[in-house]
């Protein structure tokens, strides 16, 4: 979709893209052109580029370090970023866990994270699911009990995407028994390297370490480190999740992953005189009803641009934007794969990592397609199922 900018928004929209033409390494270039795995260093070197740029946490109020970009600015980055492929800002910090300090943490809270948020001291993980609390999430178990001026947490965090890195987790925990599930939840904030820490790595389908369980066992947390009130987590635990869901639709990305699929589908075919897929009726019909549901959503994007723009936040949008921008995520994964065909099998995981030798078989891209098409399977599933979110909208929107 074209949006008609006026010159200032023009010029920042090529500044931007100038800019990280020029400071994106080329290392890590070639690894996510390739959709090959990146190394924790990788984040982290790309962060710190944009930190030192002052471009790294735009939504943030000037004074904490963001940029004082309109909300307008703000999309056409995430645009920008999306088309270079540049690495993923971690979120957890950034977009998660900073939000929730600064609207319900303490001056010190404030004065201390913050800044090591903003500048990738620490990197951040989530706890909230538990082997026995998922979408049920107010049936959670870890238990933290008050001893002094600590807590002392006992048990499991799963599906604790990339636990392995962190230096801090902002954890769910239950305080109470008492009244409804939802009103014994208090929200404490971690340090990874406390005595009593297990991290254990969950190998996913696609032959990945991306998530893990953390285990605490007799974890000893200061409660200074507890956000806002004893028992009140949930109301903050719902204020992250309306951000972690926003953030999901990732619209940007969705449109770089439809511009290589018609490259791939492009290519010409090997048979003389044959059409190539992108020409092929059938498929080429599934290219354009995807396109399509990329330019509503997209459409849907702008729409809450132009709310924040005039002061207004998402309501039951996030949860749209969550399910419409996953299920899209998926529909493009599959298409791909069935674009690259055969080139895709043998199905070999090494060939995500970097440095890896073999020659290729078929489109440069077509080693990863496999294990990407794998991986996206998630996308429905985490920061709360998509079924958990129809119940949202029909609460929201219908009143049920």
């Amino acid at each position: 979709m074209d949006i008609n900018l006026n010159t200032a928004d023009a010029a920042f929209q090529s500044e931007v893209r100038d800019f990280i033409e020029g400071v994106l390494p080329d290392d890590i270039r070639v690894k996510t052109e390739l959709g090959q795995r990146l190394e924790k260093d990788d984040y982290v070197r790309w962060h710190k580029i944009l930190f030192d740029k002052g471009w790294v946490a735009p939504a943030w109020p000037e004074e904490l370090g963001g940029t004082g970009w309109t909300p307008l600015q703000r999309y056409l980055f995430e645009e920008e970023l999306a088309r270079a492929e540049t690495p993923r800002l971690i979120p957890f910090g950034l977009s998660m866990v900073a939000p929730v300090i600064m609207a319900f943490g303490n001056a010190a809270q404030k004065k201390y994270f913050l800044p090591r948020i903003l500048s990738c001291k620490d990197w951040w993980c989530q706890g909230y699911s538990e082997p026995g609390a998922g979408s049920d999430l107010a049936s959670l178990a870890t238990k933290a009990v008050p001893d002094g001026d600590d807590y002392i947490i006992t048990g499991v965090k799963t599906w604790t995407t990339l636990a392995q890195f962190a230096d801090m987790i902002f954890c769910l925990v239950r305080t109470s028994n008492e009244g409804r599930p939802q009103t014994g939840i208090t929200f404490l904030l971690i340090d990874m390297h406390s005595p009593g820490i297990k991290v254990r790595p969950i190998r996913t389908i696609d032959g990945g370490h991306e998530v893990n369980d953390v285990f605490f066992d007799d974890v000893r947390v200061p409660q200074a480190n507890r956000i806002g009130k004893e028992n009140k987590g949930w109301t903050y635990a719902k204020f992250l999740l309306g951000h972690e869901r926003t953030g999901i639709a990732a619209i940007g990305r969705s449109k770089q992953e439809l511009r290589r699929l018609k490259e791939v589908a492009s290519a010409e075919a090997s048979g003389a005189g044959t059409a190539s897929l992108a020409e092929a009726g059938a498929f080429a019909d599934k290219m354009a009803d995807l396109e399509i549901d990329i330019l509503a959503l997209e459409s849907l994007v702008l729409k809450i641009v132009a709310d924040e723009s005039a002061g207004r936040t998402p309501g039951a949008e996030a949860s749209i934007l969550k399910i419409r921008g996953t299920l899209i995520q998926q529909q493009l994964s599959e298409l791909t794969l069935e674009a690259i065909g055969y080139y895709a099998n043998p199905y070999i995981a090494e060939a995500q990592e970097a440095g890896w030798n073999e020659l290729p078989v078929g489109p440069k891209t077509a080693a990863t397609v496999t294990p990407h098409y794998l991986n996206w399977r998630k996308a429905t599933i985490y920061g709360g199922t998509n079924e958990i979110q129809k119940n949202i909208i029909a609460k929201m929107v219908l009143g049920l």
